[in-house]
């Protein structure tokens, strides 16, 4: 017993220096004006984030990086992130409200994935967390009234948050120059012409080392899509044709013909259709064999960094320019645009702190993220240019440490909205050639919108209005057949004796039998009355054109 007595002194005379010290501590904290004991720990959050596997080994994890530890301390909140494959959002997302784990903030582009979740009562409305704890979100809806407008449920109640993006053409047809110089020929202005070039790029060397060895056109993955972009089509395949709203039959017949001729007569990879991302047909053009190829082109410096650097490094001869979509046989199309409007952002019904929830949204949106996001940190990553601009220091270290998660963290910032600094091109140097020559191709590009002219379907995808879930599931069950890269339709490209005509009655009966009908009649019915209350090609335009005005200033 004596022997324990002993052992609990000795123990307090250990302990009593490092006491001493923490109250000395204590005092110097008191004395600078600051009292540990009073303060108080970060509200705690879980959001999702979109996981594409991209995260350079030196930066960590999606959950785990430069951006989350600087979201973390320098937010309102501590943030836990919840990683989401972005191949398989929904699927996962589904798993975690079944389990009950669902993140109280759910980032998201995909439309059907949050309507759904709504229809199941898994979201609630957020007018009220915006009224009682909003600062910067709240400004936001009162400057841009179309956000509250694309953000609202059918019930009438607002659901989600959003962004003001930076609308210009998503995407673009590229076509090699110097090819076209060599063979003596001029830019396409019709898909007859198109289709001419690709021939004439493929059969007459025009990269001129003595071999049949070039393609003139891609198909396979994005180029496709751009493709059906230059006949007018979109999901869910429907177009504006004399005033009305109407199923783009005639469009996925003509684009299909265009693409067996292609196919056909060997102009593009004969094995296109296996190629399901486009990887090859990518790394084809890239190593100089491909002379028109259709790509995304929204963000120029992912353009300059991933795609003309490595071109010009395999062919430093290679000469690119942009050119407009051409005429078809059913008509003339302004590109896809990017959205405008895009809403991202939904909470969990069951969020236990919708205030926290709130904190982190005005967060999100405020310009302090915003130009961390789009161009690091002061002095390291970026300094400030005499125009008052941020301007990135090195390209490699922000693309290293910074381009990774811009997109995904920032998908609640509105670049555009602080001025023409944050517009997409300011991150390039026009002192640099490349970074020169693509910001011409870029603004190119956006010159050549016709606002004559419709784009792609009657507005983006995700403005699309929302269909009944009965007929959303007659459309879900027939994409794939019947819609515009559906089989019937490769079947008619690689089928020497089936032709587009013999597809296109194959997929009007069986759209007809599953009640197809109907989804056109809604469609019409929607475009005829109630257009108004969604955003379409025109609200597209307008932004564009007030943007285009912002950054001339």
């Amino acid at each position: 017993m004596n022997r324990q007595k002993e052992k609990r002194r000795r123990c307090r005379l250990l302990l009593l220096p490092g006491l001493m010290l923490l109250a000395l501590g204590t005092t110097a904290c008191a004395t600078s004006g600051g009292d540990s004991s009073t303060a108080k720990p970060k509200p705690r959050i879980k959001v999702s984030v979109y996981d594409r596997v991209n995260v350079p080994s030196s930066e960590g994890s999606i959950v785990n990086n430069k951006i989350t530890r600087w979201i973390n301390e320098a937010g309102p909140v501590d943030v836990e992130f919840v990683p989401v494959l972005r191949t398989q959002s929904e699927q996962k997302l589904n798993g975690l409200f079944a389990a009950g784990e669902a993140p109280d903030l759910i980032m998201e582009y995909a439309p059907q994935i949050k309507n759904t979740l709504i229809d199941q009562g898994l979201l609630r409305p957020v007018d009220d967390m915006i009224e009682q704890y909003s600062t910067t979100y709240k400004e936001r809806l009162q400057r841009y009234p179309i956000l509250r407008k694309a953000g609202t449920g059918e019930d009438g109640r607002l659901y989600q948050f959003g962004r003001i993006n930076e609308t210009v053409p998503m995407r673009a047809a590229f076509i090699r120059t110097d090819w076209l110089e060599r063979l003596q020929l001029d830019i396409p202005q019709t898909t007859e012409e198109l289709f001419q070039v690709a021939k004439a790029f493929t059969e007459q060397d025009p990269d001129g080392n003595g071999k049949r060895d070039t393609y003139g056109i891609a198909l396979a993955g994005t180029p496709g899509v751009v493709i059906d972009e230059m006949f007018g089509l979109i999901y869910p395949d429907y177009v504006v044709r004399d005033g009305e709203l109407v199923h783009g039959w005639d469009n996925i017949e003509a684009v299909t013909a265009f693409k067996k001729r292609v196919y056909d007569e060997g102009l593009a990879d004969r094995e296109f259709w296996n190629d399901k991302n486009g990887y090859r047909a990518r790394q084809d053009f890239l190593r100089g064999r491909i002379g028109i190829y259709l790509d995304q082109f929204n963000v120029p410096t992912a353009f300059y960094n991933d795609f003309y650097v490595r071109l010009k490094r395999n062919v430093p001869d290679a000469r690119l320019t942009v050119i407009p979509y051409p005429v078809t046989p059913v008509g003339q199309f302004n590109p896809v645009f990017v959205n405008p409007v895009q809403m991202t952002g939904v909470v969990n019904a069951a969020t236990r702190n919708p205030k926290a929830v709130m904190q982190y949204v005005d967060f999100a949106v405020s310009e302090q993220f915003m130009k961390t996001m789009y161009f690091g940190f002061a002095g390291i990553h970026h300094t400030v240019a005499p125009n008052g601009c941020p301007k990135l220091i090195g390209m490699e270290k922000w693309r290293t440490e910074f381009n990774y998660g811009v997109g995904d963290f920032g998908m609640l910032t509105s670049p555009t909205l602080a001025g023409r600094c944050y517009f997409g091109t300011e991150k390039l140097d026009e002192k640099e050639p490349l970074q020169r020559e693509v910001q011409k191709m870029f603004e190119l590009n956006s010159s050549y919108v016709n606002f004559a002219l419709e784009t792609a379907g009657p507005t983006h995808a995700e403005q699309m209005p929302r269909l009944p879930q009965d007929l959303q599931g007659i459309v879900n069950q027939l994409t794939g057949v019947v819609g515009t890269d559906g089989d019937l339709w490769l079947k008619a490209i690689l089928t020497p004796n089936y032709s587009p005509e013999e597809a296109r009655k194959e997929a009007e009966a069986l759209w007809e039998q599953a009640g197809g009908k109907k989804v056109d009649e809604w469609y019409r019915n929607f475009y005829a009355h109630d257009r108004d209350q969604a955003i379409m090609t025109k609200d597209i335009y307008q932004l564009f054109r007030e943007q285009r005005a912002t950054r001339g200033k």
